[in-house]
């Protein structure tokens, strides 16, 4: 029977494979969605748990290079749309489905998927480029990984988040609201520039989440951005639109470079706030969200709290009170089988 040590070992390894090719290789770049990491990165795992040979995962993954492959046309405007918050299941449940093809059908592999001219993903979808790697395969993924914490915002927006949080309160400090604000200054990185400054009409709950200045009005506005501030009746307070048109998105270098960087991975925002009587507030830089591995002793306690409180508003706080009992400890989680762990999460009738 597997036990969960064998769940979070695939863990590693997807989360490896998966962050290994995005390191240095930009597929929104060329607009493609990074869920085709998914689907590989997923599919070359679950070869692992179905038992499949090294040949017959081969054979899988290359499956799933070949796949046709999710365009980033749902992220940005002026499509951006749920699809986005359902594209990686989708991924993963093909990923599935191309192992057990090959486990049950005896699907064969397409050796030169990646390189065949003219016909391979590097020439058809990757501009000619092949892939490249910055590190052999270990487990640095996921000891980087960025847990998603304080907010329920697209990652490169964190921090601006969080320095918008800070500016709320001085702002309150002074007697301020921000309809004293004459101009915003966000310093971002060139990712988020490219991927999160949006100017114009937001259309729905997808577009909200995915436009930093929204990201950023919410909180001086408010002194919160929660799940719910993205719904209409939020949005259509007329002074988050007022806000974001005093707002201008610039890159700074250094924080690009920073975001790349393998010892910082660093995802920093400064926002430098005028006031109408010209008063300027002290920027407000955050280089690192609270679910980043240089603030892990500040992140997991509110990672706890965040994971029995949503569960608890499923189960109730006895069932949840026994789900962290049994995974708190990671000797004896280990140890569990998957089904005798899977089945704390039923919900009793």
């Amino acid at each position: 029977m597997p036990t969960i040590k064998d769940v979070l070992e695939a863990m590693i390894k997807a989360h490896e494979i998966q962050g290994g090719l995005a390191l240095e290789n930009s597929f929104n770049r060329v607009g493609l969605d990074h869920v085709v990491l998914v689907k590989v990165a997923t599919t070359a795992v679950v070869s692992k748990l179905l038992g499949l040979t090294k040949e017959q995962t081969a054979d899988a993954v290359s499956q799933a290079w070949v796949d046709g492959q999710s365009l980033r046309t749902y992220r940005h405007a002026p499509n951006t749309m749920s699809r986005k918050s359902w594209a990686a299941g989708d991924a993963c449940s093909r990923a599935v489905n191309l192992a057990l093809m090959v486990m049950n059908g005896g699907v064969q592999g397409i050796p030169s998927v990646l390189t065949a001219k003219t016909w391979g993903f590097y020439d058809v979808l990757f501009k000619g480029a092949e892939f490249k790697f910055q590190r052999p395969f270990g487990s640095y993924v996921m000891e980087n990984v960025l847990f998603k914490i304080s907010f329920p915002a697209e990652f490169h927006s964190q921090t601006a988040c969080e320095a918008a949080m800070t500016l709320h309160g001085a702002l309150k400090k002074m007697g301020k609201t921000s309809d004293d604000i004459a101009s915003i200054r966000i310093r971002t990185q060139e990712a988020a520039v490219r991927i999160i400054d949006k100017k114009g009409p937001l259309n729905n709950y997808a577009d909200r989440d995915h436009c930093i200045q929204y990201m950023v009005a919410v909180p001086l506005i408010f002194g919160r951005l929660t799940a719910t501030d993205y719904n209409d009746d939020v949005a259509s307070d007329p002074r988050i639109d007022a806000l974001r048109e005093k707002m201008e998105c610039v890159e700074d270098k250094t924080y690009s470079l920073e975001y790349h960087s393998p010892e910082k991975r660093s995802i920093g925002n400064a926002l430098l706030v005028t006031l109408k009587d010209g008063t300027q507030l002290p920027e407000v830089a955050v280089e690192y969200p609270v679910g980043h591995k240089f603030r892990r002793s500040e992140g997991i306690p509110l990672l706890v709290e965040k994971f029995k409180r949503h569960v608890a508003g499923r189960l109730g706080k006895e069932q949840t009170d026994k789900i962290y009992a049994a995974s708190e400890n990671l000797e004896s989680l280990q140890k569990i089988g998957v089904d005798e762990y899977v089945d704390m999460y039923v919900t009793k009738a």
